[in-house]
C-alpha cells in the first residue's frame, strides 16, 4: 500500500469500517440470535429473515435512482452519505437493546437500509479518489482490508464472547447485544478519516433552484444511455443476476445452517475461515484480472458459486433425509465457508472496478445509482425466492437448490455477450437539464 495516495487509503479505510456491519449483523451474529429468538416464539426465523431482507433492499433499490441523481449535484454526495451512515449506525444501536423479535427485524431491516445506501455514495467515491487504471486494485484492496479488519477482529472479539463470556458472567444473549455495541463503535470510529479527507471532486454544478427538475430529467438520460450502451447493459444485467446469488448465500448462509440444526459456535468460527481466506484472494483477483481480464475472473467466480449452491443443497438434503449426521453437516459447511472465501471479496470488487471504468466520473453517482438498483432488486429476488421456497415447501434445501439458477443465467449473460465487453466506449458528456 505504499503507493497508494492518502484518499486512496482513506477511501480503503471505509471497507474496514463498514465490514462488520456485513460480518455480524448481516452474516453471523445477530442472523442466528433472531432465527433463535424468533423460533422460540413460535414462527421460521430464516423465513421471517429472508422477507426483512427484501424489504431493506427493496428500500434501497427504489431510492437508488434518485440518490444517485442528486449525489452528483456539487456538495451533495457527502451529505447523502453523511445522513445514511448515521441512519445506519442508529438502528444497529437499536438492534442490540431490542429484545422482541419484530423490533430486532424492524431495527434490522432500517440499519441494512442505511448501510446499504451508504455504500452506493462510497462506491460512487471510487472515480473522486483514484485513476481508472487502479481502480481494480484498489477496489480489490477495499474489499481485502474489510476482510481481514473489520470482517474479522471485531468478529474475533464477539466469537470469544459468546463462547466464553459466561465465564466472566456474560449470558449469550448479552454477548450478542455487546456484539452490536461493538458494531457501532468500530464502524463509527473507523469512517471519521474518510468523512474528514475525502471530497466529491467531479459533479454537476448547478443552481439548487433547479435541482429538483435537473434530477428527473437526469435519470431519464441516464437511463437511456444505459440502454443504448451494450456494454454497460449486458454487464447490468449479468451483475443482475449473479450478484443475487451472491447475496443470498451472505445473507442465508448461517440461517439455513441454523435452520438445519448446525452448531452455531462451529458456524460463525466457519464464517471466521471465511474473512481469513477472502483477503489474499481479494488482492490475487485484482492481480489475475489484469492479466487475463476482469470478465473472464468474474465467469471463474461464478463457476465456483455454482458448485457451492450444489455442495450446499446436499449438505441440506443430506439432512433432511438423514443422510448426514450434524457433525458431518458442518464439515461441509466448513468446506463451503472456504470456498465462498476465495471468491466473495474478489467477485465484488471486480465488480465495482469494471463498472466504475465504464461510467463517466462526472456521472459516476447516477450510473452507480442504476448499477445499485440492479444489485438491490437482484438482492430482494433471491432472498424472497430462498423464503417462498421454504415456507412452500418446508425443505430449505429446495430452498438452497434455486439459487443456482441465478449463477446460470448471470454466467450465460457475460458468455454470450463477452463481444460487447471489450472496446467499449463509455458516454463521455453529462446529462444537462432541459431548459
Amino acid at each position: 500500500m505504499k503507493d497508494m495516495t492518502r484518499n486512496e487509503k482513506y477511501w480503503i479505510l471505509y471497507d474496514w469500517a463498514n465490514s462488520v456491519y456485513a460480518t455480524i449483523m448481516i452474516a453471523a451474529v445477530f442472523p442466528i440470535y433472531f432465527a433463535s429468538t424468533a423460533g422460540a416464539s413460535g414462527v421460521s426465523g430464516d423465513v421471517w429473515w429472508g422477507f426483512g431482507t427484501s424489504v431493506s433492499t427493496l428500500t434501497v433499490a427504489v431510492l437508488a435512482p434518485v440518490l444517485g441523481a442528486v449525489a452528483d449535484f456539487r456538495g451533495m454526495k457527502k451529505r447523502l452519505f453523511i445522513i445514511f451512515l448515521t441512519g445506519g449506525l442508529t438502528f444497529t444501536l437499536f438492534s442490540a437493546f431490542a429484545n422482541d423479535w419484530k423490533l430486532m427485524l424492524a431495527g434490522y431491516i432500517l440499519s441494512n437500509i442505511g448501510w446499504a445506501a451508504s455504500l452506493l455514495f462510497y462506491d460512487s467515491f471510487l472515480t473522486d479518489v483514484t485513476t481508472k487504471d487502479r481502480m481494480d486494485r484498489i477496489s480489490a484492496w477495499g474489499y481485502g482490508m474489510g476482510y481481514i479488519g473489520g470482517s474479522t477482529i471485531p468478529f474475533i472479539a464477539s466469537i470469544l464472547l459468546i463462547m466464553f463470556g459466561s465465564s466472566i458472567g456474560i449470558d449469550p444473549v448479552s454477548a450478542v447485544k455487546i456484539s452490536l455495541v461493538i458494531t457501532v463503535l468500530w464502524w463509527g470510529l473507523f469512517s471519521i478519516p474518510f468523512l474528514k479527507n475525502i471530497k466529491q471532486l467531479h459533479y454537476v454544478d448547478l443552481p439548487p433552484s433547479r435541482l429538483v427538475r435537473t434530477t428527473f430529467a437526469n435519470i431519464r438520460h441516464t437511463f437511456m444511455d444505459i440502454l443504448s450502451n451494450k456494454a454497460i447493459l449486458i454487464f447490468m444485467l449479468a451483475y443482475f443476476f449473479y450478484i443475487d446469488g451472491v447475496n443470498t448465500v451472505i445473507h442465508m448462509a448461517t440461517s439455513y445452517g441454523a435452520t438445519l440444526g448446525l452448531d452455531s459456535a462451529g458456524m460463525i468460527l466457519a464464517l471466521l475461515v471465511t474473512q481469513l481466506v477472502a483477503f489474499p484472494f481479494a488482492i490475487l483477483f485484482a492481480i489475475l484480472a489484469k492479466r487475463f481480464g476482469a470478465i473472464r475472473i468474474i465467469l471463474a467466480a461464478i463457476c465456483v458459486y455454482f458448485c457451492i449452491c450444489v455442495i450446499g443443497f446436499g449438505m441440506g438434503y443430506g439432512i433432511e433425509e438423514n443422510l448426514l449426521t450434524k457433525q458431518q453437516a458442518l464439515m461441509i459447511f466448513w468446506l463451503l465457508a472456504v470456498l465462498v472465501g476465495t471468491c466473495q471479496g474478489g467477485i465484488q470488487a471486480l465488480s465495482r472496478s469494471y463498472f466504475g471504468k465504464l461510467v463517466p466520473p462526472e456521472r459516476s453517482n447516477e450510473y452507480f445509482g442504476f448499477f445499485d438498483i440492479f444489485g438491490k432488486f437482484a438482492a430482494i429476488i433471491g432472498p424472497g425466492i430462498y423464503a417462498a421456497i421454504a415456507a412452500a415447501t418446508g425443505r430449505s434445501s429446495y430452498a438452497m437448490a434455486s439459487i443456482i439458477l441465478l449463477f446460470v443465467a448471470g454466467g450465460l449473460i457475460l458468455v454470450f455477450g463477452r463481444r460487447h465487453l471489450t472496446g467499449h466506449t463509455p458516454p463521455s458528456q453529462p446529462s444537462l437539464p432541459i431548459s
